[in-house]
């Protein structure tokens, strides 16, 4: 499910935390699922152990997930509240995004009908996992 691309500009433990939460919102992770352990999910994406550390604590610090001692990283009840709030806090990014599509003449009805498609029904539901959700 999870695919981490080496060549990338971005740090392995950035994608991986950018997936999970993108799995969380698309309701492929619910709140109260069990993640993978370290140890599994290091061997499955071949990782180093501490890479995946850092990604679970990382989100462990936002609030995104839980670790219980003895039983592992669970998803969060806020999870999607938490990844929300943090959306929220980047949307200075969006306004530059669009303040540049208007420098580059793109109307600004072309950047509504954006809007109103990433809005629309069929684009937020449940997205299904890649392999039936059974593995994580």
């Amino acid at each position: 499910m999870y695919q981490i691309d080496a060549m990338s500009r971005e740090p392995m433990y950035e994608q991986l935390m950018g997936q999970i939460e993108h799995y969380i919102l698309r309701k492929v992770l619910m709140p109260g699922q069990k993640l993978p352990s370290i140890r599994s999910l290091s061997a499955t994406l071949a990782l180093n152990p501490n890479t995946i550390q850092k990604t679970y604590m990382e989100l462990e610090r936002r609030g995104v997930i839980l670790a219980v001692p003895g039983r592992g990283y669970f998803v969060s009840q806020k999870a999607v509240r938490r990844i929300g709030e943090r959306k929220r806090q980047n949307m200075g990014r969006l306004t530059e995004e669009i303040h540049e599509c208007a420098l580059a003449g793109i109307e600004k009805n072309d950047v509504m009908a954006c809007v109103d498609r990433a809005y629309q029904p069929e684009q937020i539901q449940d997205e299904p996992a890649e392999d039936g959700g059974d593995n994580l």
